[in-house]
């Protein structure tokens, strides 16, 4: 007699999503969206592998037990299957969002036997994919290089990952693949640490796609009633990359990103770092920017490092990152409290930047409390390990003191170092093979708990430029730094990149900052005093900031009457109109990704459009070496609804239908190499 066997439709309007199961086991069954399958004929449908004491595990191979969905979030089927073994137990949640294709799998783990088993290799989510030719898309990364695209045909096996203990160090936690047809499956691991995707090749020329956590380097030990609980892979399918790009953002905005009353505006931004670094800033000029940035409409100014360690007008930050109960009074003689109170007096918020993992070559922080210090093989790592439960509680409280004693609206929260496969102490609480997972687990349960105590303290994430950039952090932070370079082209490549997986208003990046550093990128060379600067120029590198989070870093009080005049007026722009645009609207890359080497598209254009349809807005750039028109196409606009097309600037397109701007397109042919356009459609 053949099992009854019943089925769990998760099936949205964008996806096909069933799972069958009979009394012994539960499968995948069908797995699709915009007219593609996803799942190979004839598949077992497993859904997720675990290896424990040597042996691999699956959906298909543990015995089933239940399964149960939870609809007590609006608009998400959360669906919690479990399955059993003499030993342990798993849970498997599946998440699916409403008018979406996009999915969420992660595993819970746990220890039921009367010894410990041994946990080697964590893949929360496998797929087989049907026989097709593919393309593989995804980015590597580095500092100063980020977002580096690598387009390459599926074949053999592939692996992506990262063993750099940052998320986005070395290679980016997210990928695309496109069939012959052009639908997309994408995914994205949402965690800070090492991650992995494998590509391996089946019969017929099939592929099994699996991944989550690292394996290498790892291994947990679960003792009776100990349970570990895998990193979130997020799977999104669309008809393009666009369309894929915008369900991330949505779902993101809706249920990921957290947000505080300042962060929800996306505010203006200026930073003192590039101008001044830490070596020439100092209270008196702070203020004296302050006061400027009130006059420009600046929203929040941010002390960035160089404000603690001692009390000596050359320390260098690096060296003394963890002794933050130290104020450089050489540079802050009344302390920082000063400071905050008269930002606050001029009507702005007031922002700290903190490495509060990290453990400087000179800080005092590792005699006094060398329990903190992460270490592996008995050296050290440069960070203090949140694995062990005494740095989550040092970490929380040295926070909250900030927080507390100097009135803060905002932590730039940063981490400048590779932590590798992590600490192996065995005096944490945590083992010799899972240390960089705990010290994860850690920094995101001492978030959360800063996140609860102070509800309107907005955070921000940032890792020498943009080198942990993931979905994981990105539920405690919000908003990340996308890069430290700044300038024009880079900034471009990055967003193009960035839009593929986050939503605007969850990145912050600035305009071309003035460098006073000795060892800039070649590009990186402006100059607000240049007489050669020409209107144009400087619009152009400043709307290229604006398509997100805006922020600067200059020297106010030294900027040239005529920047300082313009750098107001796209300010205000920014505040009355391209604000609402960053916290809402869909995104649509209208050209390919430029890059900062001289390749790529040369001119680049991004369409923001309204949830209500209501209105877009228009960003066009001509980058050097751009031809001289070039005719743009706009995406998803309502066919026989006539627009009209406005400018900040006076210009005045005209009026067309939607179904003309989709098939015809508007042709830009008056802009000048490094010359822009940011028009309303409405």
């Amino acid at each position: 007699m053949n099992p009854v066997t019943s089925l769990v439709n998760l099936s949205t309007s964008a996806l096909e999503l069933v799972l069958q199961h009979d009394a012994q086991h539960l499968s995948l069954n069908r797995y699709g969206g915009a007219g593609q399958s996803w799942l190979n004929d004839g598949a077992e449908g497993e859904l997720f592998a675990a290896t424990i004491d040597g042996q691999r595990y699956t959906n298909r191979t543990l015995a089933f037990d239940g399964i149960e969905t939870d609809y007590s979030t609006a608009g998400v089927q959360h669906v919690i299957a479990r399955f059993s073994e003499a030993r342990f137990v798993v849970e498997h949640h599946l998440k699916v969002y409403q008018d979406t294709a996009l999915t969420e799998c992660w595993q819970v783990i746990r220890c039921t036997g009367d010894s410990a088993i041994e946990v080697t290799r964590l893949d929360s989510f496998t797929l087989d994919i049907p026989a097709g030719t593919y393309s593989l898309f995804h980015y590597t990364t580095d500092w100063g290089s980020e977002f580096e695209p690598v387009h390459r045909r599926l074949a053999g096996d592939m692996t992506l990952e990262t063993r750099y203990g940052r998320s986005s160090k070395g290679q980016h936690p997210w990928f695309a693949l496109t069939e012959q047809g052009g639908a997309v499956l994408s995914g994205s691991v949402a965690w800070s640490g090492n991650w992995v995707f494998r590509f391996e090749p089946l019969e017929n020329g099939a592929y099994r796609l699996s991944g989550g956590l690292h394996d290498w380097e790892f291994s947990k030990s679960l003792a009776p009633n100990d349970a570990i609980e895998t990193p979130i892979v997020v799977l999104v399918l669309g008809q393009d990359l666009n369309a894929v790009s915008r369900q991330y953002a949505r779902v993101g905005r809706q249920y990921w990103y957290p947000r505080t009353t300042l962060s929800a505006t996306a505010p203006v931004e200026w930073n003192h770092w590039w101008s001044y670094e830490d070596d020439h800033i100092s209270e008196a000029v702070f203020r004296e920017n302050v006061t400027v940035a009130q006059s420009m409409g600046v929203e929040i100014c941010m002390l960035d490092a160089g404000w603690f360690g001692p009390s000596d007008a050359g320390s260098f930050w690096y060296d003394y990152r963890g002794d933050w109960d130290q104020i450089n009074t050489e540079r802050f003689p009344r302390g920082l409290r000063p400071l905050s109170d008269y930002t606050h007096a001029h009507g702005m918020k007031f922002g700290l930047w903190c490495e509060i993992e990290a453990l400087g070559v000179k800080a005092r922080l590792a005699e006094t409390h060398p329990e903190l210090v992460a270490q592996r093989d008995g050296e050290r790592l440069g960070y203090i390990c949140f694995g062990n439960p005494e740095t989550q509680e040092f970490a929380y409280q040295t926070l909250a003191r900030l927080i507390r004693e100097t009135n803060l609206d905002w932590i730039k929260l940063d981490f400048n170092l590779d932590p590798g496969a992590g600490c192996n102490r065995s005096d944490h609480g945590h083992g010799v093979g899972d240390g960089l997972y705990a010290h994860y687990m850690g920094y995101y349960q001492t978030l959360n708990r800063i996140r609860q105590d102070f509800p309107e303290v907005t955070l921000e994430s940032c890792s020498s430029g943009g080198l942990r950039i993931d979905l994981g952090l990105l539920r405690y932070t919000d908003m990340t730094f996308l890069s430290d370079p700044d300038y024009p082209v880079h900034d471009l490549q990055l967003f193009w990149g960035a839009s593929t997986m986050l939503a605007p208003d969850s990145i912050l990046h600035w305009s071309f900052s003035d460098w006073i550093n000795k060892n800039p990128p070649p590009q990186q060379n402006f100059n607000p005093r240049d007489p050669n600067l020409r209107p144009h120029q400087f619009d152009y590198y400043t709307r290229i900031s604006m398509l997100n989070v805006f922020g600067f870093s200059q020297k106010l009080p030294e900027l040239p009457a005529w920047v300082e005049s313009r750098l107001s007026h796209h300010t205000r722009i920014y505040k009355q109109y391209v604000r609402r645009f960053v916290r809402e609207a869909d995104v649509y890359r209208l050209t390919e990704q430029p890059r900062r080497d001289g390749s790529g598209d040369r001119w680049s254009a991004f369409q923001y459009r309204l949830p209500d349809q209501s209105e877009n807005l228009l960003f066009v750039f001509r980058l050097p070496g751009g031809e001289a028109s070039r005719l743009i196409r706009l995406d998803d606009l309502q066919p026989d609804r006539l627009y009209r097309l406005v400018g900040f600037e006076g210009e005045d397109m005209g009026a067309r239908y939607g179904k003309d701007l989709m098939q015809n397109g508007v042709l830009f042919d008056t802009l000048p190499e490094e010359g822009s356009a940011l028009l309303r459609v409405l």
